[in-house]
C-alpha cells in the first residue's frame, strides 16, 4: 500500500480497528494509538531513530502489537504551506515505508503540533528534561487527534448526506 486520503481511509476503516499516529523527528519518532471506537489518540513510547531498516522494523513491530491498520503522518509542511525538506523525507520516509509494510499511510499537515504538545506538556507540569522524552510521542497524538476529529466529521456527513435512490 501506499498513500491514501483521508476520505479513503474513512471508508476503510472500521469500529474496532486501530490508527496510529507518526511524528517523525530526525532523532526520534514519536508515536500514538487511537483506542478502538476512533474517537482519542493515546501516545506510545518514542522509537529512537537509528539506521532506516532498524527503525522500520522497529516502527512495524510497535504498529503491529497495537493492531494498527493505517497510519497518520505527520507532514511537517512551512507556514506558508509550502513543502521543504523535512517534507521531502518524510515523503521519501513513506514510500520506503510502503516497500516493507502494506500498511496504508495518511499525510496530515502537523504545523504547530509540536508547539501545541510543548504547550500541553508544560501545562501538565512536566519538567523540561521529562518533556524532551516525550514530545515527540505527545506530538503524534496531536497529529492523530487531529485526523480522528476529521473522520468523524466524514463519518457523520456520510450518515448526513442524502443516499442516491435509483429505480
Amino acid at each position: 500500500m501506499a498513500v491514501i486520503t483521508m476520505e479513503e481511509l474513512a471508508a476503510r476503516i472500521a469500529p474496532g480497528q486501530t490508527i496510529a499516529g507518526i511524528d517523525l523527528g530526525t532523532e526520534t519518532i514519536g508515536l500514538a494509538v487511537s483506542d478502538l471506537s476512533l474517537s482519542l489518540a493515546s501516545p506510545r513510547p518514542m522509537i529512537k531513530r537509528r539506521k532506516f531498516t532498524l527503525d522500520a522494523q522497529v516502527l512495524i513491530e510497535a504498529l503491529a502489537r497495537d493492531n494498527a491498520r493505517a497510519a497518520v503522518i505527520g507532514l511537517p509542511v512551512n507556514m506558508d504551506g509550502s513543502e521543504g525538506p523535512r517534507a521531502q523525507a518524510t515523503r521519501a520516509f513513506v514510500r520506503t515505508m510502503a516497500e516493507k509494510s502494506d500498511l496504508p499511510f495518511v499525510f496530515w499537515d502537523e504545523r504547530l503540533s509540536t508547539v501545541a504538545a510543548e504547550r500541553a506538556l508544560i501545562e501538565m507540569d512536566v519538567s523540561r528534561k521529562k518533556r524532551k522524552g516525550r514530545i515527540d510521542s505527545a506530538a503524534a497524538s496531536f497529529i492523530l487527534q487531529g485526523a480522528l476529529d476529521r473522520l468523524a466529521g466524514l463519518r457523520t456527513a456520510a450518515r448526513a448526506a442524502p443516499q442516491d435512490i435509483r429505480e
